[in-house]
Formats: C-alpha cells, sequence, structure tokens
C-alpha cells in the first residue's frame, strides 16, 4: 500500500512530488501604454539592487519628475520594437521559446518529473505568482536559474532575493537550489563564438565591440565582479575564435543618472572608432540572453547611429543566443549539472 493511501480522508490533498526548474529574466511592461509602463518603471527602478539610494532621497525624485515623464519615453522606445502580433514584447516572447524548448528537453530526460516554468524580477508573471504554482503543482525541489551569464547584483542577486522572498510565502517551503553565473563555461562560450561565426560568414572584423549593460563603477569597488567576469568573457571569446585580444573591445550601455559607471560607454566608444578610420564593426552582446529593448532598440537605433554619425558605414549587430539549439544546450546542461542528486 502506498503512503498516499493511508492518509486519512479529511487530510488535505498532497500531490506527487515533481522537481520544478524555474528560468528567470529581468522583466518586460505588459504594455507600451502610459500606465503599464510607470508601472514597470516603477518596480524596476524601486529595487535597491538598481538605485542604491536612501528611499526618502530617491522615491520623491522617481515617483515625481521620473516617472512623470520617462514613461512617454520608454513607452515609444518599445514601441518600434513591439510584437504586435502576440502584444508583448520581444524579450517575452523569445523567454517563452526558450522555456518551451528546454521543457520539451526536460520531457525528453525526465518525463513528468520535472516541471520547467519561468519567472520574470519585474513585471509578469512574477516570481511569487509561478512559486506558488509550481508549488502548488507538487514541486518540493525547486531549481532557480537566473538568465544572467554574468553575476551582478543588480541582476543576478536580485533575481535571487526575490525568489528567496518568495518562498518565505509557502507554508510547505520546498528544497531550493540556485545555478551558478556561466560567463566562463566553456560550452557558453562555443554558443558566442557559433553566433559571431554564423553572422560574419567566418570572417575576422576589424573590431567586434562586445556591449555588456553598464553599472556604477562604485558597485565595482565594493566587490561585484560583473567587471571582471565580462571582461574574462570577451578574452575567451576572442581565444575560441584564434583572435588577438586587439579585435574585441569591451564596453558598457544603458548608463542611467549622474554618477560614472563602467568604462568606456558603448555609444561614445563605436563613435570614436568611427573617429579614428574604423568604419566596419560588429557588436555583440554577451550579457544579454535574449534580445530586449536593450539590444534591439538602443544597440540598433542609439548606438548604431552614433556610430554613423560619426562616420562609420558598416555595422553588424549580432543577435543575443535567444532560443538558438546550442543555447539550449547550455542551459540544459546546467540544469542537469544541478539536478544532480535531485533526480
Amino acid at each position: 500500500m502506498s503512503p498516499l493511501q493511508t492518509i486519512p480522508a479529511d487530510h488535505p490533498q498532497v500531490t506527487a512530488r515533481r522537481i520544478g526548474v524555474l528560468v528567470a529574466n529581468l522583466g518586460t511592461p505588459d504594455g507600451t501604454d502610459y500606465w503599464s509602463m510607470r508601472r514597470y518603471l516603477s518596480e524596476f527602478l524601486s529595487d535597491k539592487r538598481v538605485i542604491d539610494l536612501p528611499s526618502w532621497k530617491w522615491q520623491p525624485i522617481l515617483q515625481g519628475i521620473i516617472l512623470t515623464k520617462r514613461p512617454f519615453t520608454s513607452g515609444a522606445n518599445y514601441k518600434t520594437i513591439w510584437n504586435n502580433e502576440a502584444n508583448e514584447s520581444p524579450l517575452m516572447t523569445i523567454t517563452k521559446q526558450q522555456v518551451a524548448a528546454l521543457q520539451a528537453r526536460a520531457q525528453d530526460l525526465w518525463g513528468d518529473r520535472v516541471m520547467v516554468d519561468f519567472c520574470m524580477r519585474y513585471g509578469n508573471p512574477s516570481t511569487e505568482v509561478v512559486v506558488d504554482r509550481m508549488v502548488k503543482a507538487g514541486c518540493d525541489k525547486i531549481l532557480f536559474l537566473p538568465l544572467y551569464p554574468q553575476y551582478a547584483g543588480a541582476t543576478s542577486a536580485t533575481a535571487n532575493d526575490q525568489f528567496f522572498r518568495a518562498l518565505m510565502q509557502q507554508t510547505w517551503q520546498p528544497a531550493a537550489r540556485t545555478t551558478a553565473p556561466y560567463f566562463d563555461r566553456p560550452d557558453y562560450i562555443d554558443a558566442l563564438a557559433n553566433s559571431v561565426e554564423r553572422a560574419l560568414g567566418g570572417a575576422t572584423p576589424r573590431k567586434l565591440v562586445a556591449s555588456y549593460h553598464g553599472m556604477p563603477k562604485r558597485y565595482l569597488t565594493q566587490g561585484d565582479p560583473y567587471h571582471c567576469q565580462c571582461q574574462k568573457t570577451s578574452r575567451l571569446l576572442a581565444e575560441r575564435l584564434g583572435w588577438g585580444p586587439e579585435v574585441i573591445d569591451t564596453t558598457f550601455q544603458s548608463v542611467f543618472g549622474r554618477e560614472e559607471w563602467l568604462q568606456p560607454y558603448t555609444v561614445k566608444h563605436v563613435a570614436e572608432l568611427a573617429r579614428q578610420g574604423i568604419t566596419d564593426i560588429a557588436v555583440i552582446s554577451p550579457a544579454f540572453s535574449a534580445d530586449c529593448i536593450e539590444t534591439l532598440e538602443e544597440i540598433q537605433g542609439e548606438i548604431r547611429e552614433a556610430f554613423v554619425h560619426a562616420g562609420g558605414k558598416n555595422f553588424t549587430y549580432i543577435p543575443c543566443l535567444n532560443a538558438e539549439p546550442d543555447h539550449i544546450n547550455v542551459l540544459t546542461t546546467i540544469i542537469q549539472e544541478n539536478l544532480g542528486g535531485w533526480i
């Protein structure tokens, strides 16, 4: 007789046990309208991991000047890339594709014993909602996988924070694991190199600009390893491609506020390359697991325009790894490794 058959009739229903794999990304507004953008930006920019100013100082500025104007400009930018057919952002579309591929791999490997789902740190579906869904589906163990190759407090750490806050809401709290950053894994570097070779047809560009999301320089001095991990990713990519270190330049984009951020800034650097006579460049974004507003609008809009305006001619953007099979292979292997002892 199984244990479930011995449960008294008045006992709460017990669901068959499963393992959950929860994939997390940054997030996306629900729409491009003012209020959707305002809700999203308010949640994002209120995160102390993102903006670490005291609330008494920051919130009046955020809720006043910034959130009065910025939803209009951000909404206009999102409209240029919005997936109108699905009525969602490209990040949402691509994340769904990634998770569908991972669900298929999990089904092949483990059948119904593993449940794969996704959440967003900001916006929907929220971490709390998806964790609750997994627990109700019988997940007594959850592996949490933030889709950030390089660790940063403002990305990986805040995603983990939100995951653990969600666990605090559960009466029967599942066992939990989080994955390590994968910025230097050989299979990840291979996947990046393959994407470069596909985009460039095997040719070596005069310059490949590896543009990573920026962060205040102060965070580096406080011990955040992000800058070092970005530099290592670029170095390993150059070595894997058989290029000298001078071919790849590591830069940082999406600067916000007045304080100094990690440099060089991508938008200024590409313009300087053009002024130096380097008029043919390629740009890749190794910190992003999926194309999003920062790559589809910022890189292919503002950054491309800065390069062309300064005299540049040929600007090639290399897409993120998205749902490419070799990217799914990397993520599947990470999941397999981290489920060791659980399945």
